[in-house]
């Protein structure tokens, strides 16, 4: 289960590794919290469209669907209204009746509900900073890690179905390295790097802890083709297409996440995000909750 703020952040990040999982038999859904109502159409070729302008969110519901297809995952959207990006100095308040202003107890159970009705052993989202600061991506990650926490636990919104403990939740991670890696390729190959100026505003300090990369450079294509199904949100000619295909395979030819809760050990460096999950045997505890140790039945978590 891959929960997104957005819809278009699927196919932006970790897109690669769900097609490489749903083509080789995983079952994979991506959670959309809100519609993408309040974006703005970003591809400059599309600007001005009084159809696109008029019918933004159904127009970026299609685009979903397309992306949906392309990857071959199922989806579904949680239901909240887009937060928009808020700009000025100071900012403005955000609206209301917006995701990142639900209660927290609301878009959790709603999580909490699809987690349990999937069943997933493995969730990606973001980390605490959302990856950048939309207030989306923050409400995304504070909504994943409190419904990661809560599934399984038997106490926890008792009306949202049956105890369901995913054993693992990772972050997209955000990987400095990468992109000095394709920067340094740029000016051995005698060409002007699209990073230099971005590199020097990432500090080090600002790097994550990689835990997992994925082989997946034969699903890039399938990636950057749901990529291009969001047409109002990607420019064809934009920075997500800035490094050619041949360099990123040759170069850094993985996903990388970084993970955040696990249930079984994570040794580093992980090439699977199921990596572990077959040895967790029926009866192994897993964590206590509400007093309850919760155990694993090698279908579900449960109370015992």
């Amino acid at each position: 289960m891959a929960v997104h703020a957005h819809p278009d952040d699927e196919s932006s990040k970790g897109a690669a590794t769900m097609a490489k999982y749903a083509a080789t038999s995983a079952d994979v859904l991506v959670v959309s919290c809100t519609g993408g109502e309040r974006g703005d159409v970003l591809n400059p070729k599309l600007k001005g469209d009084p159809q696109i302008e008029r019918d933004l969110p159904q127009v970026r519901r299609v685009e979903m669907r397309k992306a949906q297809e392309i990857l071959g995952v199922q989806h579904t959207w949680l239901g909240f209204v887009d937060s928009g990006l808020p700009e000025g100095d100071p900012l403005p308040p955000l609206p209301d009746g917006c995701f990142a202003l639900e209660p927290l107890e609301v878009t959790t159970e709603a999580l909490v509900r699809e987690i349990r009705r999937f069943r997933p052993h493995v969730m990606t989202t973001y980390d605490e900073n959302g990856g950048y600061p939309h207030p989306d991506h923050i409400m995304t990650h504070t909504v994943s890690m409190a419904a990661f926490a809560a599934a399984g636990d038997p106490e926890a919104y008792p009306h949202a179905g049956e105890p369901w403990q995913p054993l693992k939740i990772y972050y997209n991670a955000h990987n400095r390295a990468k992109y000095v890696a394709f920067h340094e390729a740029f000016l051995a190959e005698g060409r002007e790097s699209p990073y230099a100026e971005w590199l020097d505003r990432w500090t080090e300090q600002d790097a994550r802890t990689i835990t997992t990369r994925i082989h997946c450079a034969d699903w890039f294509d399938q990636r950057d083709q749901a990529l291009l199904a969001h047409a109002t949100q990607i420019d064809p000619d934009g920075h997500f297409f800035q490094v050619p295909r041949d360099l990123q395979v040759r170069v850094w030819p993985t996903e990388d996440f970084e993970a955040a809760v696990s249930y079984v050990p994570v040794e580093p460096v992980e090439d699977d995000l199921f990596a572990g999950i077959d040895d967790v045997a029926t009866g192994d505890v897993l964590a206590t909750k509400s007093g309850l140790e919760v155990a694993y039945d090698g279908r579900v978590a449960v109370s015992a």
